[in-house]
This record gives structure tokens, sequence and C-alpha cells, in this order.
């Protein structure tokens, strides 16, 4: 049931549920390799939901877990699936320096290369941790030599969010492009409609009807995004948490595969790069302002 033409964007964080940023008070990073992971059995259960449904999407992979997982990296690829760059060890953007940044996003763009044999496009930064306060992480990324980025969320958020950013594609310097996830414009405020928590938060006939607004009103092409982890109801839970985190995170884990199920078959989607980077200057609406340093 493809109500339209759009072809939307489909998009997976692929990190492990230890490494989600509102659980590091609670695991350190020298954790982390003695932490029962579960990434490869969550994204093979993608990739063979994106088959079921001859689907393509763009995978925006740590470093860290391509670094350990490498068999992961040729199944997205061989899949005919777009590989980017979540960064290497899931840092958010705003807590490091431009160097440091740098450097980071540097080295995971070469070991999924290497790994790869592939060019790759794109990059997300963990937690959409780039805002007005490290608007530099622009610059980086256009010198490390990425071609879009998609790291801004234009909503209000305790965590993350740039409200008066752009809502869709605009350069943001002269050979990078910004692809905001994507956010439904009602009463002088921008909301979500693009997955993850609320995706799972919403009724599925909510966030259905937001991409259909989106598609069929701002006549866009929406970015939806998810992670592995967020199929997994059988993960280890965190002791210790505080409960809005623990809200958050585990809320209807038990419906998301299901959920996706009928949003594959609802849609057109694809991968970021074939979505926007083709003859994105066309796509890109008039006057569209782009977010300055």
């Amino acid at each position: 049931m493809r109500g339209n033409s759009i072809t939307n964007a489909l998009t997976i964080d692929v990190e492990d549920y230890f490494q989600v940023s509102a659980f590091a008070p609670y695991i350190p990073r020298d954790q982390w390799e003695v932490r029962a992971c579960r990434v490869e059995q969550n994204v093979e259960r993608i990739l063979q939901m994106l088959d079921g449904h001859a689907m393509k999407a763009t995978f925006f992979t740590l470093g860290w877990i391509a670094e350990r997982y490498p068999h992961l990296v040729r199944r997205i690829v061989d899949g005919g699936h777009e590989l980017a760059s979540h960064g290497y060890g899931h840092q958010r953007a705003s807590d490091l320096t431009e160097a440091a940044f740098f450097a980071d996003i540097e080295s995971a763009k070469k070991l999924l290369e290497d790994m790869s044999g592939q060019e790759i496009k794109g990059y997300r930064a963990p937690s959409f941790s780039i805002g007005e306060g490290n608007l530099w992480a622009f610059d980086c990324l256009e010198r490390a030599g990425y071609r879009y980025s998609s790291s801004i969320y234009p909503i209000r958020h305790d965590h993350y969010g740039m409200p008066d950013a752009p809502r869709f594609a605009h350069h943001v310097r002269a050979g990078l492009l910004e692809v905001p996830v994507t956010t439904a414009r009602f009463f002088d405020r921008n909301w979500p409609a693009s997955g993850g928590g609320y995706f799972r938060l919403m009724p599925y006939a909510m966030s259905r009807w937001l991409l259909q607004h989106v598609n069929r009103t701002d006549r866009q092409a929406a970015v939806f995004y998810f992670h592995p982890w967020e199929i997994d109801a059988g993960q280890p839970r965190i002791e210790g948490v505080n409960a809005k985190t623990r809200f958050r995170h585990y809320l209807n884990l038990h419906k998301t595969e299901a959920r996706l199920e009928r949003l594959l078959g609802d849609f057109n989607w694809g991968r970021m790069d074939e979505v926007f980077l083709t003859s994105s200057l066309a796509r890109l609406p008039e006057n569209t302002p782009a977010v300055k340093s």
C-alpha cells in the first residue's frame, strides 16, 4: 500500500544496546568488550526484512562495531545497501574538541572504506550531536571528504536538537549537504516524525500519517531512522538506570519489528546517497538557507 511515488530514505544507526548515549553514566567504555554483543543477530534480522520487501537502506555504522564484526560490513555492502559512518566510538560530537572530532570521523571513514572497498559518503553524529554550539563540525566533515551529513534533528529535546535549523536537505558547506531527520510542522513548531523512540511511543497509524503528510504536503522525501537494538526485546536489562531512561529505551521493543514490516509495505524506501545525492541540487527547495558557523 504505497500511496505516493516519493522514495524516502531508510537509515539504521548500527550500534549495540550498551553503547547508547543515555547508558553512558552506567556502562563505562572499558566494559564494552565484556558485554554480550547482540548487534550481529539484530542486523541480520534487519537485512532479511529488507530483502523480503526488496528495499535498500543506509547503515550508519560505528567503526568500533565494524572492526570487531567485519562480516557485517560485507553483508551490508553485498546486499546493495549504503555503508555510512557513525563515527568510531559513539562519542557525541558536542563532547569532543575540534581536533578530536576530526580524528574520530577521519579514522572511521578510512576504516570503513578499507573494509568495504567503497567510498563512505555519509556521516551521522551520535545522538544528533551537531548543533549551534559546534557548527565547526561541518568544516571537519568537509575536510575529511564526506559528501553529506544527517546529524541535525530540528526539534527541541533534552539531549539534542536544533529547532531553528532548516527542516529539509540544505548545503552547509560548498561540498557538504546536511539532510536532517524528518519533522512535521504544526502550530509553529517542529514535531518528530521519523523514528527512534517516537516510533515506539506513538501508535503506528500516527507515524504513518506524519510521514504521509511530509510526502504529500511538503512534497519532500523523509529520513527515517532506528537502531538494531530496537527490535531486540530480549536484550539484557541495564541495572540502576533512572526511570526516564528506562522508559525511553525499553518502551514497546516487542512491537518494533512488526511496525517496521508495516512501514516497509506502506512507503517507498531507498539509500540516503541515492535519494539525496543524485541530482541533489534539483531536489533542494529554492532559497534554502544554509547553516552558518
